[in-house]
């Protein structure tokens, strides 16, 4: 999808098309204040200039999303608002609503398996489809049903989506990237050399920012040098597995299939402050986000099917470090209240001595609800015994 979260924000105020938008930070004031108009009808009245600027943003949360116009000014994902605010500072700025980010990601997928019905879920904006046995399918190289999804998508939901066809996984994931927005890009076996191999390492969807830095220092920015490289050099400098992978994905080999069904391994819910908080000067503060994002994974394992044995906490300390810890419990549960009390006992084995900067809960260990017997006889007799022991201690009160 075209900057699925900003595009969303912009049904609600289609005032605001065509100018730079950034998605993300926490609520305001300011955002409560415009959301409190009568009606979603009266928030298109609401003018340009009533919205906030990204230059008077403080805090330190990232941009979710940006539109089009803002990341030409260098604007883009992941990237922290104050910073952005020094490329964009003209730049509208609007906080996530996930529920309403959800609902159309829901919306979008059901519209494109009523057309082809093998898709892979890829998180809430982005699939894999197989056109292999879809008809029409195969007619202009896929462009004909990549068009046909391309309009049903917009008759449904308003949003335009970008839409790579390949023969497999990893070409089609390179293509939806070349003709955004609304676009459709189509690469055959014989296009690997003029239209892959001139394009950066980094576009490989698996190699990230260490694995590109260290084929740079290597003297290799290119796919196309990538590819020329001995496999066996590459095992040599990456490792046995990732340096194989590289060549293979370097002549566009992927015989990954496209997998319909697949079982979540957990569920989780965090947020990063706008301040640093202090577990006892900010306690209450810190209680009631702890609780709320406690609640909404409770929510979320609910409305998805799934109960969880697990229950853990991630804390990010003020000089950046990350502290985990996880209780397993011998019930299964989706409840939120339950859910808040295990992961309460977790807080009580991590240092709460500096302050925090980030806090997040994690449920894993899942199995369907109604079927956690059967997900029971396969949990090994020691995990049991494990469980049952960490049950066993939980007592006293919360920390925050």
């Amino acid at each position: 999808m075209d900057a699925f979260f900003a595009s969303v924000e912009l049904l609600r105020y289609p005032q605001l098309k065509g100018l730079a938008v950034v998605i993300g930070g926490g609520r305001r004031k300011i955002d409560e204040e415009l959301r409190a108009a009568q009606g979603e009808r009266a928030l298109r009245f609401i003018p340009v200039e009533s919205f906030p600027l990204l230059k008077d943003y403080v805090g330190r949360g990232v941009i979710t999303t940006a539109t089009y116009a803002a990341r030409q000014f260098g604007v883009g994902s992941a990237m922290g608002m104050m910073k952005a605010a020094k490329l964009c500072p003209q730049a509208i700025v609007l906080p996530v609503d996930f529920e309403e980010v959800r609902r159309y990601s829901r919306l979008f997928k059901s519209t494109i398996t009523e057309i082809a019905p093998l898709m892979q879920d890829r998180g809430v904006d982005e699939v894999y489809i197989d056109f292999t046995d879809v008809p029409g399918g195969q007619r202009e190289g896929g462009r004909v049903l990549a068009r046909l999804i391309q309009k049903a998508i917009l008759e449904k939901t308003g949003l335009t989506c970008s839409i790579g066809v390949a023969p497999n996984k990893l070409l089609a994931k390179m293509a939806s990237e070349f003709n955004k927005p609304n676009g459709i890009s189509i690469v055959y076996e014989d296009d690997l050399q003029g239209k892959i191999w001139p394009l950066h390492v980094r576009k490989i969807n698996g190699i990230g920012p260490k694995a590109g830095e260290k084929l740079a220092k290597l003297h290799i920015h290119t796919i196309g040098e990538l590819a020329a490289q001995n496999p066996e050099w590459l095992v040599d400098n990456f490792g046995k597995a990732t340096g194989a992978w590289m060549h293979e994905a370097a002549w566009g080999r992927d015989d990954r299939p496209v997998v319909t069904e697949s079982e979540p391994v957990s569920m989780s819910r965090e947020t990063t402050f706008d301040r640093d908080l202090h577990a006892v000067r900010d306690r209450a503060v810190l209680g009631a986000i702890f609780t709320d994002l406690c609640s909404k994974l409770g929510e979320d394992l609910q409305r998805k099917g799934y109960v969880a044995k697990t229950i853990g906490i991630k804390l990010r300390y003020d000089d950046f470090r990350i502290a985990t810890r996880d209780q397993t419990t011998e019930s299964y549960t989706a409840d939120g209240s339950t859910i808040r009390k295990l992961a309460g006992q977790c807080l009580k084995r991590v240092p709460l001595d500096r302050k925090l900067r980030l806090l997040g809960v994690r449920a894993a260990t899942l199995a369907k609800a109604g079927e956690e017997a059967i997900s029971e006889k396969k949990m090994p007799a020691t995990s049991v015994k494990r469980a049952q022991a960490a049950t066993e201690s939980i007592a006293g009160d919360q920390l925050f």
